[in-house]
């Protein structure tokens, strides 16, 4: 009868445990501010240029442009510090 009563107890104590680990994440997730919500991307791009389509790949936004002065191309742009982490030309 013994070994019931610890185990029962020690059952308890987890349950606690694992309610106030549920309690605090939720609260924690709630209170949390979505990070790079302030972040501007400016592109440094001629006049007549326009976004065809904009594309998340492997942590990075890939912006297609079109128009402008010159062929028609892909920006990737690092979203968490908001600067240009590459150029991909599609046509000549």
């Amino acid at each position: 009868m013994g070994v019931v009563k610890v185990l029962a107890v020690l059952m308890g104590v987890l349950i606690i445990i694992g309610s106030t680990v549920v309690v605090v994440t939720i609260i924690k997730r709630s209170t949390d501010e979505p990070s790079g919500a302030s972040v501007a991307v400016v592109l440094d791009e001629p006049a007549g240029t326009r976004i065809g389509g904009i594309a998340a790949i492997s942590g990075r936004l890939a912006v297609l442009l079109q128009g402008g002065a010159g062929p028609d191309r892909i920006v990737l742009v690092d979203p968490r510090t908001g600067t240009e982490a590459g150029t991909i030309a599609l046509a000549r």
